[in-house]
């Protein structure tokens, strides 16, 4: 099968071009959002904590905050890029261009990547300037960046392929991605936790994001790698096929 670069790269291009006219919102709001986080909960509330885990508590909160904004980046990028090409009928240009449904499926992912690389950097930079960066293993950092964004951007795919309206573009947001990443270990390890609660962590799919980028940058894990390696590769895998199973029948594109 003979990939079509130049279809691609001509994707990628044009959302990057319209990603560079709202630069507050694809790239500085979530760098404010996230320097709160750090200052308040790593710096102020970290001040009065003299360590969790064996780890200053900013160094332990840090990879919990990136990890919430790489989820927010890949799904609001998702769902914004699909929704707006779908709400402009710019959507049917794809569709009539010599490109695969996986093609399609795999430009619109390749700039969710990108974009959550972006605001790890970035959040990694302020990271930084608190003195509270530690990298374990490169590579296991790269595994979760992707597939996280792959698994929250095909979400936001499905999303933006149902909804209708604006507002239903944030109901996965409100009732599923921040209370689930609230809970999901950012502030707390789960021995901290009553004994009864303590399977809300296991049972929580953004704990094992959390811990296994937690791992990657500290070294420190509560739970079997291979679970949540498991857990986020097949995630990543069934919702992709689900994306390409909605394009090939062309739900909520042929409209």
């Amino acid at each position: 099968m003979t990939i079509n670069w130049i279809g691609l790269w001509t994707m990628i291009r044009r959302e990057i071009q319209r990603l560079a006219r709202v630069p507050i919102q694809a790239v500085v709001a979530p760098l404010i959002s996230a320097l709160l986080f750090i200052f308040i909960f790593g710096f102020v509330v970290g001040g009065r904590i003299s360590s969790i885990g064996g780890y200053r508590y900013l160094e332990f909160v840090l990879p919990g905050v990136v990890m919430m904004n790489i989820v927010n980046a890949a799904f609001l990028q998702a769902t914004s890029q699909i929704y707006f090409q779908r709400f402009q009928k710019s959507i049917e240009e794809i569709l009539v261009s010599p490109l695969s449904y996986v093609e399609m499926i795999a430009g619109t992912i390749s700039i969710v990547i990108l974009r959550s690389v972006f605001t790890a950097i970035g959040i990694m930079l302020i990271g930084v300037a608190f003195g509270a960066v530690h990298m374990h293993s490169v590579a296991e950092f790269l595994f979760w960046v992707i597939f996280v964004s792959m698994i929250f951007g095909f979400l936001g795919i499905i999303v933006a392929l149902w909804a209708k309206t604006f507002e239903q573009l944030n109901v996965l947001v409100v009732f599923f991605i921040t209370p689930l990443s609230m809970v999901g270990g950012v502030f707390n390890t789960v021995a901290m936790l009553p004994g009864w609660l303590r399977w809300l962590a296991y049972g929580n799919p953004f704990f094992y994001f959390i811990n296994g980028l937690r791992h990657a940058m500290l070294g420190f894990n509560e739970a079997p790698t291979t679970i949540g390696v498991t857990l986020t590769v097949a995630l990543a895998a069934v919702l992709g096929t689900i994306v390409w199973r909605l394009y090939a029948i062309g739900w909520g594109l042929r409209e």
